[in-house]
């Protein structure tokens, strides 16, 4: 086993040789002697006022973990300095130190550092504070998180933990601090992932949220209201005000400070079921910014903003991405927004408006798998393959759908010809173990695909799993498209339900997937609110 503890000379050699630190929207600076020097812990000068210590109005969180690096986030109320130090050692023993970039307004006084040769294999410790840039003596008490950094693909594989779920603050259902708040991620929690899927729908946009809501029983719900939660967003402040909301959740502010998150959009981070180039109708009278184009560039840059990601400086708007976690697992989160045709009955036989990836994110897709070397390889989509998503807006025609699939139960068309494009690859080249987790549809299921039962029969048979919601109304089940061969095993809620039930009703889901390193088995579980496990299905590996 390595020193759990290095030398600090050599941590310091290693850090000015490996690691960099990136600000939002900033390009990567390497850090300095200087640097470090600078948050050297020596006795501050006497602070003759509190309000000038910065503090942390949304916590800390880490993401965007693979190999040797990781992300870490933070915000502050003011224009600040971001410190960091990170230690193997709880207690924060040779701690490397970092003056990580300022925190500015133009960046909703976010920022973000960017970890690197960091540990394989071991929980990395990290406390953050922000430094007042004029009284520099002046220092936000201090934030401390961790996670766990994934195994070397050559050194000897660990039983690997994750947690999938997604849609959060949906259909005016947020933060009930009288209830618990957002209960799932103190249930995820307690299960210590090495890091969290969030399958998209991180906020609700177009759904404001109001200070009661009146339940079936006569009670009420009572949740903390918000400036930005009053309305849809429509500027860049609504958009960073929607994302701000979740993080007063002190739930998930404990879940974000020891689990890294790994996260991609759905429709509601702008606005309920958009694609690129719509024009918001007139029968939808909420908006007066009718360019979803424009509403898009502001909610990106505020999901940016207000997460751990990892900036791609060839493509800055870029949301898919791929994780390597050691040789039991690589994550492929998907992007099916931002290259997707329009809205439609979803029946063509090719052309842009069947797009779904789009051409440039398949080729991607295709090329990670079949480089991946783990023995698992998880495709993270924010919708679902089989399940029917009908686009209900107020100002789109009916019979207009938003998922992939288009109800015919036929050969593939339209977006269904991505999907079995990809299966078919997937099958050509005997790229195995792959499995699908999703969300969007708010419950929780399990299913099974084979070609026996298929209209198109061209793939191996894989298993897909359904998360969430995290805290928002639960609706369904939906209605299930044939084509590609699906069982449903499992459905979390009974088929007469009422629509749109409360988090109070419990009926909010997540899953877990545990790959254990000596059999390379993969258990994937799904549980309720409070963490009871109402699905279990065990996946041992294929072998080469």
């Amino acid at each position: 086993m390595p020193d759990q503890n290095p030398p600090a000379d050599h941590s310091r050699r290693r850090f000015l040789r490996d690691t960099a630190v990136t600000a939002v929207g900033s390009a990567a600076v390497i850090a300095s002697p200087a640097a470090l020097s600078a948050t050297e812990p020596a006795a501050p000068a006497i602070v003759t006022s509190e309000r000038l210590r910065p503090q942390f109005p949304g916590g800390i969180m880490s993401g965007d973990v693979t190999r040797d690096s990781a992300m870490v986030w933070a915000r502050a109320d003011r224009n600040a300095r971001m410190l960091v130090e990170y230690s193997t050692s709880e207690n924060f023993s040779n701690p490397i130190r970092i003056a990580g970039p300022t925190a500015l307004a133009r960046e909703d006084y976010t920022a973000r550092v960017d970890l690197r040769g960091l540990p394989a294999g071991q929980r990395v410790y990290y406390r953050v504070r922000f430094q007042n840039l004029v009284h520099e003596s002046a220092l936000s008490e201090p934030l401390t998180g961790s996670l766990m950094v994934p195994a070397s693909m050559q050194g000897q594989a660990r039983d690997v933990t994750f947690a999938f779920s997604g849609d959060e603050a949906g259909q005016g259902w947020g933060i009930n601090e009288q209830w618990g708040g957002y209960r799932v991620y103190e249930s995820m929690r307690r299960f210590r992932p090495d890091f969290f899927i969030h399958s998209g729908d991180q906020i609700y946009a177009d759904g404001p949220i109001q200070a009661e809501v009146k339940l079936d029983d006569g009670t009420l719900w009572r949740n903390v209201v918000t400036e930005a939660k009053s309305k849809v967003a429509q500027t860049l402040d609504d958009y960073r005000g929607n994302f701000a909301y979740n993080m007063l959740d002190a739930s998930k502010r404990r879940f974000a400070a020891e689990v890294p998150f790994l996260v991609q959009w759905d429709d509601h981070e702008v606005r309920n079921n958009w694609y690129p180039g719509q024009q918001i109708g007139a029968a939808e009278k909420r908006y007066d910014e009718r360019n979803i184009d424009v509403l898009a560039a502001r909610a990106r840059q505020a999901m940016f903003e207000h997460n751990p990601f990892r900036i791609d400086s060839a493509d800055p708007f870029r949301i898919y991405r791929a994780f390597q976690h050691g040789p039991l697992l690589d994550v492929f989160m998907l992007d099916e927004r931002s290259y997707r045709g329009r809205n439609s009955p979803n029946r063509q036989k090719g052309g842009h408006d069947a797009d779904f990836l789009g051409p440039g994110q398949m080729r991607w897709i295709k090329q990670a798998l079949l480089r991946s070397r783990a023995t698992w390889k998880l495709i993270a989509s924010d919708m679902p393959l089989s399940i029917v998503v009908p686009d209900l807006n107020p100002d789109v025609p009916k019979g207009t759908f938003e998922a992939w699939a288009n109800a015919d139960n036929g050969k593939p068309s339209g977006r269904e010809l991505e999907v079995a494009e990809l299966l078919r690859f997937i099958k050509q080249h005997d790229i195995k173990n792959v499995v699908w987790v999703t969300a969007d549809v708010h419950y929780a299921s399990a299913t099974h695909y084979a070609p026996e039962r298929a209209q198109f029969t061209d793939f191996k048979p894989f298993w897909e799993f359904v998360g969430g919601p995290i805290n928002a109304g639960t609706f369904g089940p939906g209605e299930i498209d044939r084509t590609f061969g699906p069982d449903v095993r499992f459905v979390s809620i009974p088929a007469d339900m009422k629509q749109n039930r409360s988090p109070a009703d419990l009926l909010q889901f997540f899953g877990i997937g545990k790959i254990d390193a000596k059999t390379r088995t993969l258990t994937v579980t799904l549980h309720n609110t409070d963490g009871r496990e109402i699905y279990k299905v065990e996946l041992p590996p294929e072998q080469a």
